[in-house]
């Protein structure tokens, strides 16, 4: 071999080595710091009036048996509760997340809670380690009640009134 291909081959060796140091920095980034945030409101968009009257009364007040808030029953966030008028709610590691777990098993973005209608739904935003309803993980939207035990690492949260 000349001595110019193997002076390219050392270059595109190391331009690898830098490609992929570089790659390891940004996930520890991402990591420590979470996603970057924007916000949605400095874009010019007002926010909607309250409603007023009957109907905004109606709709603002929780039937019965209907959940309100979610809370963490276990681990190192224990006592944290959410209003479920927030939804979706993001749970994760991340700054951007509305409840924001100190869990080495939890990812930066993990799982979201939303309402469809009159259900509440869990659902894994593609975590590694996953998010489990009960013993069974689950890998698509599955709905929850009052009480279902949702589990994300070492974790317990559940919606409650």
């Amino acid at each position: 071999m000349s001595e110019l291909t193997l002076f390219l081959i050392r270059v595109a060796y190391l331009a690898i080595l830098w490609i992929f140091v570089l790659a390891a920095l940004s996930v520890i980034r991402s990591d420590m710091f979470g996603a970057r945030v924007t916000n949605a409101s400095a874009g010019g968009q007002p926010a909607a009036p309250p409603a007023r009257g009957k109907a905004a009364a109606a709709a603002r007040a929780p039937r019965r048996g209907v959940p309100t808030h979610v809370a963490v029953t276990t681990g190192s966030n224990a006592g944290v509760t959410v209003p479920l008028s927030q939804a979706p709610i993001v749970i994760g590691r991340g700054s951007d997340a509305a409840i924001i777990l100190d869990d080495d098993y939890a990812s930066t973005r993990h799982a979201r809670i939303a309402v469809s209608g009159d259900q509440w739904f869990v659902e894994d935003l593609g975590s590694t380690n996953g998010t489990y309803i009960g013993s069974v993980r689950i890998n698509q939207p599955t709905a929850i009640s009052l009480g279902t035990q949702v589990r994300i690492g070492k974790t317990i949260l559940e919606l409650r009134k």
